[in-house]
């Protein structure tokens, strides 16, 4: 997507920022509406919603789930299909709709649109896709085609700024090179060069993702650490009460719409210590923490890497 400069212009007509807004574009025929789902009974009547568009639905199925779940849909009238989903779908809490001011969009157009989206949504891993199937490119003209690859760059920018990154393929947001390391710990204790991160790791998490896939997911690190992690260590939860792994980190990247990172490994993890437990605190290692690998080699318990 070229990055060129835009403006896009947000309608409160409700005046409750979290509540409905209209977006739209200068020169854009397209127009878009973001709604809670709470709304839908008093947003359902406008008449955007009589129009041929495109929707997506957005929320977490689950307390747990670290990936937002979307589903992409079209329909002829935008009501009927939101009004079913209603009944229907219990996980959606807001919705995107999109359609054309001047009504150009036809059948046709908003299934070429749909296939788009979920081949997006489907190449970039952050989210959990509620569609069934994937759907097959519908057949458009040269010119209907260039017209709604056009139609779909314009929504892609637009969702990003409206707190939806679902079809944003992820783009590192840090790169580290692992090499030796200085950090001295300073007054009171706090890391002036930390360089590793020491994250926990339940016993199928660690086997699958730690090991299996050479990577950690779903986990906050402060921004000021982002260019500083070279490394990320596993503190295996009970029964192994204890570090027992680490990695080189090759790239961070951004994992989900939470705020939350995914840290790539160089090369799959080995094994070091084990590093125990012993007389650490209670509660010492419910969230990542950071330390330096220099400390990380040399330590006998937990409390030598904090």
């Amino acid at each position: 997507m070229a990055n060129n400069p835009f403006t896009i212009r947000i309608f409160v007509p409700d005046g409750d920022p979290e509540g409905v807004r209209i977006i739209d574009r200068m020169n854009w025929t397209g127009h878009g509406i973001i709604f809670p789902r709470e709304k839908w009974p008093s947003t359902r009547q406008r008449s955007e919603f009589l129009r041929t568009g495109l929707y997506i639905l957005s929320g977490y199925k689950d307390n747990e789930d670290q990936l937002p779940t979307i589903y992409i849909g079209e329909g002829d009238v935008i009501r009927n299909r939101i009004d079913s989903h209603v009944q229907s779908k219990e996980f959606w809490d807001r919705a995107i709709v999109f359609t054309a001011t001047n009504n150009s969009l036809n059948k046709a157009h908003v299934k070429w649109l749909e296939y788009a989206l979920v081949s997006r949504a489907v190449q970039a891993k952050r989210s959990i896709l509620d569609n069934g199937t994937e759907p097959q490119e519908p057949a458009l003209s040269e010119a209907e085609r260039a017209d709604m690859q056009a139609f779909l760059q314009e929504v892609l920018q637009i969702l990003p700024l409206v707190g939806l990154r679902a079809f944003e393929v992820p783009k590192p947001v840090a790169t580290a090179q692992a090499g030796p390391d200085t950090g001295a710990a300073t007054a009171g204790g706090a890391k002036a060069d930390a360089d590793t991160v020491v994250v926990p790791a339940q016993q199928d998490g660690f086997e699958k993702v730690f090991l299996g896939e050479k990577c950690w997911w779903a986990i906050r690190i402060a921004g000021g650490m982002l260019p500083k992690i070279k490394y990320i260590a596993a503190y295996r939860t009970q029964p192994e009460s204890r570090v027992t792994h680490y990695a080189p980190v090759a790239s961070i990247e951004p994992y989900g719409e939470e705020g939350k990172f995914k840290l790539i490994f160089a090369e799959p993890a080995k094994p070091i210590g084990p590093i125990p437990f012993a007389d650490a605190p209670q509660g010492s290692m419910q969230g990542p923490r950071y330390t330096t690998f220099a400390k990380l080699q040399k330590a006998k318990k937990l409390t030598d890497l904090f």
